[in-house]
């Protein structure tokens, strides 16, 4: 497994195209609403990213047709953005968007949370940021990755939540999705050790019901089997000699 190991000049560009995502999510988080379409919002998020000379990760990435993929209940990731889909007052609406700066990734997802949404629902979006943090408090060096995984696993499933098996965070840099895989539960590999330099997206993805999910005809939209809700929420980490650096934020904006 080739692990990239971030060189000074290389985390700073990260940083810069994290800070960037980071603003990118708050305009979308003041600007969604009920009654916009998903085709929307993708729009607003691109040219905010393009409005800085960047690129979004996203955009045409493996097929992919949009800059922001928009997802909304029981949509895990993934959602493709059209004028039919109408934001409603009680839905959650996952934004997982990426940036390019100067060739290099930034990767962030949030959960923004409707009006009239349901105090469960609520619940399960707080759950799930809070377990993002739960994990990266693991991403020290000499921990290994399932160290990240099961901290984001128990914290969840004590709520009895489930925690999505299909889809993983990654190492990210020069390329959207690098080694190594980060998974949000415990499998029979423990992972590599994490060492300084090291770039990675963890994402917890969770959901109300079960962990089970299927990918819709569009071969993209990925869906929780039972139809309950889901919640996504990531950050770009750096892995520092004191722990985990959160990359995609910017000052005066709350994570």
């Amino acid at each position: 497994m080739a692990v990239s190991i971030k060189s000074k000049s290389e985390i700073e560009l990260m940083r810069e195209a994290g800070r960037i995502l980071a603003i990118t999510h708050e305009e979308l988080r003041k600007q969604v609403k009920p009654g916009m379409s998903t085709y929307e919002v993708d729009k607003i998020g691109e040219e905010i990213i393009r409005s800085f000379g960047c690129i979004p990760s996203f955009l045409n990435y493996n097929g992919y047709p949009a800059s922001i993929c928009v997802s909304i209940n029981d949509e895990v990731v993934h959602g493709i953005p059209t004028k039919k889909r109408i934001i409603q007052d009680d839905d959650i609406v996952s934004l997982d968007a990426g940036v390019i700066y100067k060739g290099y990734h930034s990767d962030a997802a949030r959960t923004l949370i409707m009006p009239e949404a349901s105090e469960e629902v609520r619940q399960l979006v707080k759950v799930t940021k809070e377990s993002f943090f739960k994990g990266i408090e693991k991403a020290v060096p000499g921990n290994r990755i399932s160290d990240i995984s099961r901290a984001i696993q128990e914290y969840t499933e004590a709520f009895g939540d489930g925690v999505v098996r299909d889809l993983v965070g990654h190492g990210v840099g020069s390329k959207l999705h690098e080694e190594p895989e980060v998974p949000n539960f415990v499998g029979h590999r423990k992972g590599i050790r994490l060492c300084p330099g090291m770039t990675i997206a963890v994402e917890p993805m969770i959901n109300l019901g079960t962990y089970e999910v299927y990918w819709e005809d569009d071969d993209w939209t990925v869906v929780t089997e039972d139809n309950l809700p889901s919640a996504h929420y990531e950050n770009t980490i750096l892995i520092t000699e004191n722990g985990a650096e959160i990359l995609s934020t910017a000052p005066g904006i709350e994570l």
